[in-house]
């Protein structure tokens, strides 16, 4: 089993999203959040078995023509800069074998915060 933790940042809001897959590739989400809107679509994400290798596909041949069940449901989040879709994709790839397990970090400032 994988485990992705997301906190998506001014909002305040924490999403913990664990996949586990016995065959590494179909794999199943079950997902815990504070948000409304993650909350509203989590029903059906964790309705889905979702096959890694067409969600993502291995990193060597990316077909961006692929429709994927993952950002149709968080298609749905009304904030685009939302955290949690790719958090979904992290432990999903984890859970398949298709990624090892390591932290993501985005730092967010302005260039103006910073002092030089």
């Amino acid at each position: 089993m994988a485990k992705s933790e997301i906190y998506a940042g001014i909002c305040g809001f924490k999403t913990i999203v664990h996949a586990a897959s016995s065959d590494r590739r179909q794999v199943r989400l079950k997902v815990e959040s504070q948000c409304p809107d993650v909350l509203r679509i989590r029903k059906r994400l964790e309705a889905l078995t979702l096959d890694a290798w067409a969600e993502v596909g291995p990193c060597d041949k990316p077909d961006r023509s692929k429709k994927s069940q993952v950002m149709d449901l968080c298609g749905e989040l009304p904030h685009f800069a939302c955290p949690v879709p790719a958090g979904i994709f992290k432990a999903l790839e984890v859970a398949a074998g298709l990624a090892l397990p390591r932290d993501v970090t985005i730092r967010v400032s302005r260039d103006d915060d910073e002092k030089g």
